[in-house]
């Protein structure tokens, strides 16, 4: 939520006690209503592109074969984090740029609602890698094999649980007419605000510090797993890869942790504002949502960064991509004489399959023999010595008396 201007003299005494919904923040700063949707936009496009490269690999990788655990949660956060680039940072960069609330009511009241949600999805994903991370770090050797059914339950009851949390957002979340200005408040009845107030308090414990204290629990009995040496070189090298696994999850924690932090900064000095107190300043709270937002371009670009499968991944699409541009530009290129000329690797409808070909293929086990003698490099002296024993062959070479020809001149046979 977005909160009022401590610093201008003109919002401090009009809308210092409002609580802004949505994103809304009303400034008379020009500079703060072109800096933060500048700043928003960039982030949107950064973590567009890395999120949608992240969703390729995964989805490709699935195709080929059964998807496992570890892969379908980090899916689950790139489609948490695309939902927050495509839906939430659009509404906060226009909220910031107009100084009145013109999205309507739905996107009032729904809108602090879908981003908690994504952000909450987002916390719980990282609990859950970091509990299959511990396990896969515990036994690296072990085959886990886990059912469909067992991936959608998990990623189904992290949605629900996320969506039920910021409820309380979209129950009092709502547009008023303040001050001859429209705006996106939450407006809380007295009934309810002994619950709100506990809400404010309990919130950031639920969705922020248990996650972050579960998870760095378990990524550190992960790292102490995968610190002990294997015996055998199979076990050494599946540590390796679980240690790159821990360190990978780990960095991408700390770093949506450290983001993070500025947003429940100033959502608990809101909550806890006291009557005539100082309000959050305008630059803080603005700037505090623009690292939250973040935090969806960081996660990509840390496993793109980190991950060798995906640098593999991105290898092998670069690859792919840079020669299907030459071979389309040759096939679109006419051969010379002919121009209705078929290609050299295409046998016209028919046509027996030319020799050349035959020999150039052969069977399986003649070219099991030119890959072996290919592999096998002969050393130019041996070579030279063999090729004077097959041109001078010696007659004593099969002699059974050898020693009755020991006055003979032996020549180039050798001695």
């Amino acid at each position: 939520a977005a909160f009022a201007d401590s610093n201008s003299s003109t919002m401090n005494v009009s809308f210092a006690h409002l609580h802004f919904a949505g994103g809304y923040l009303p400034s008379d700063s020009k500079d703060w209503r072109t800096i933060v949707p500048a700043l928003l936009v960039a982030v949107c496009l950064v973590g567009l592109v890395g999120n949608l490269c992240v969703l390729g690999i995964l989805l490709h990788r699935a195709c080929k074969g059964k998807p496992s655990l570890i892969h379908s949660l980090i899916l689950n956060l790139s489609l948490a984090d695309l939902s927050l680039l495509l839906f939430s940072a659009p509404v906060r960069a226009t909220a910031y740029a107009r100084g009145v609330w013109d999205l309507g009511w739905f996107v009032c009241k729904s809108s602090d609602w879908f981003t908690h949600t994504c952000m909450a999805a987002k916390s719980l994903t990282i609990v859950a890698m970091a509990k299959v991370c511990f396990l896969y770090a515990r036994d690296p050797a072990k085959q886990v094999s886990i059912h469909s059914c067992t991936i959608w339950s998990v990623l189904a009851a992290i949605w629900a649980v996320a969506g039920l949390l910021p409820l309380p957002e979209c129950f009092f979340s709502t547009t008023r007419l303040h001050a001859g200005v429209e705006m996106c408040l939450l407006d809380v009845p007295a009934v309810a605000e002994v619950f709100m107030s506990i809400f404010g308090k309990l919130y950031p414990l639920l969705v922020f510090c248990l996650p972050l204290l579960f998870a760095g629990f378990y990524f550190w009995r992960a790292y102490g797993q995968c610190q002990r040496r294997g015996t055998k070189t199979r076990h050494l090298r599946n540590q390796m890869r679980s240690k790159r696994l821990t360190v990978m999850l780990l960095s991408m924690a700390i770093t949506s942790a450290v983001l993070w932090l500025p947003e429940w900064a100033a959502w608990l000095w809101m909550w806890h504002l006291k009557a005539g107190g100082p309000a959050p300043p305008q630059g803080f709270t603005a700037l505090s949502q623009v690292l939250m937002f973040s935090i969806s371009s960081a996660n990509p670009l840390i496993f793109l960064a980190m991950s060798g499968e995906f640098k593999e991944s991105v290898k092998g699409l670069w690859k792919w991509m840079t020669k299907k541009q030459p071979a389309a530009a040759e096939s679109q290129e006419p051969p010379a004489g002919d121009s209705e000329a078929l290609p050299d690797n295409f046998p016209s409808p028919g046509s027996p399959v030319s020799t050349p070909e035959k020999e150039e293929t052969g069977s399986p086990a003649s070219r099991r023999e030119r890959s072996q003698k290919a592999e096998m490099p002969i050393l130019p002296d041996v070579e030279q010595f063999w090729h004077e024993r097959d041109t001078n062959p010696c007659e004593q070479d099969n002699d059974p008396i050898p020693w009755e020809h020991e006055d003979r001149e032996t020549g180039d046979c050798g001695k």
